[in-house]
């Protein structure tokens, strides 16, 4: 499945629904953020039940600050319309898929 890009328009109308969220805040400038990139793709993929998306924090400040964003990239978990999980830093694809286990249970 596509990773979609959240914008300040359909944050509240693609996270705000049942089932799993997954949110990557990154930006263009951000080596580790290029680095991750491929490795949460391939999960999106691995997991078409689950919304993967991505908040740009440079063309999307607020929503940064709005979840206080301070290192990137920053995942966000969200389930049922909650956060439930946040990591910080690039994860490796056993932390990425840790992280998708503990979301799914």
């Amino acid at each position: 499945m596509a990773v979609k890009e959240l914008t300040h328009d359909n944050f509240d109308s693609e996270t705000d629904r049942p089932g799993i969220v997954l949110i990557d805040f990154w930006a263009d400038w951000c080596a580790p953020c290029k680095a991750f990139a491929p490795i949460y793709q391939a999960a999106a993929e691995k997991y078409p039940e689950i919304l993967f998306a991505k908040i740009n924090t440079e063309a999307e400040p607020t929503l940064a600050k709005q979840f206080e964003v301070q290192s990137i990239p920053t995942l966000l978990g969200v389930k049922d319309g909650e956060i439930v999980a946040v990591r910080v830093g690039a994860l490796p694809p056993p932390k990425l898929e840790a992280l998708i286990q503990e979301l799914r249970r």
